[in-house]
């Protein structure tokens, strides 16, 4: 058997690594693109800038001016920290919560969390902006709220499975020591929890961060709009781009968010196989 993966390694190798690659071109070719005049974006979209071509930082200059691209940064800045703040603190009380108290209420709690997951966002596109009308959640406060929503499934889902493998005795002992439920829980649980805080704060961030959809349904669009909201109003009249504004625009959307999962990618793996224990 050890002979078996050791002959097949360099070969998956070489296979995997140009998967990889076709999935990072696209984001290449947004960055060429993002230094030639508007008019090659079209003609010349594969080739690399040349003299005639190349534009300095005019186009991101442009997409900033025309998307007011600094406030709508600012917007998703805020809806994604105190997203995932929220989910973080929120969601992990409650899977502590379902793993000490074993009730038929907790297990019901957790079969909705895992219900959530299932369902597609389509089905509640409708009810959500009506209710959020309603109840004058559109801004960014509101939408934090959704967001918590939302997230709670996989987040419920990953702090439970990590916190079943948490020793019960640390948390007596702690008990015994004089400490609050709320002391022990933010004293020991959730330092133990760290690398489950780090993977689901990644993963709930790049999908804040990069969601178009619901803040389009939500928020208040003529007073706040997020990064891909101001990327959309790029659009002029009868579906004309300015292609090179575009293609600026783009790439400072994702920069922020790439080196922030490049900073804590380490922890994802970690974080992941730690909450895959037996219930």
């Amino acid at each position: 058997m050890e002979k078996k993966k050791t002959k097949h390694g360099p070969l998956l190798t070489v296979i995997f690594t140009l998967i990889s690659l076709a999935y990072v071109y696209p984001i290449v070719l947004v960055v060429i693109n993002s230094f030639k005049k508007k008019q090659y974006i079209s003609k010349y979209p594969f080739k690399l800038p040349s003299e005639k071509m190349f534009v300095g930082l005019e186009n991101y200059v442009r997409g900033i001016q025309q998307t007011n691209l600094i406030q709508a940064f600012g917007v998703s800045l805020f809806i994604t920290v105190f997203s995932v703040l929220a989910m973080i603190l929120c969601c992990s009380m409650c899977a502590w919560y379902i793993c000490r108290v074993k009730t038929k209420v907790t297990s019901l709690i957790y079969t909705l969390c895992l219900f959530a997951m299932v369902v597609p966002f389509q089905m509640e596109m409708y009810t959500l902006s009506k209710i959020a009308n309603m109840l004058h959640l559109g801004n960014p406060v509101g939408i934090v709220i959704i967001y918590l929503g939302f997230g709670a499934g996989l987040s419920v889902f990953m702090f439970t499975g990590f916190m079943k493998s948490i020793p019960l005795e640390i948390e007596e002992a702690a008990m015994i020591d004089g400490c609050t439920p709320l002391q022990t829980f933010f004293q020991i649980v959730l330092p133990i929890c760290k690398p489950t805080c780090v993977t689901v704060a990644i993963l709930q961030a790049m999908w804040v961060w990069n969601d178009y959809l619901l803040p389009s349904l939500v928020l208040d669009a003529r007073r706040w709009k997020t990064v891909p909201m101001a990327v959309q109003y790029l659009k002029g009249g009868y579906g004309s781009v300015d292609m090179g504004a575009m293609m600026g625009t783009l790439v400072l959307s994702i920069v922020p968010i790439i080196i922030f999962y490049l900073a804590c990618q380490k922890y994802i793996i970690e974080g992941v196989v730690a909450g895959a224990v037996k219930g």
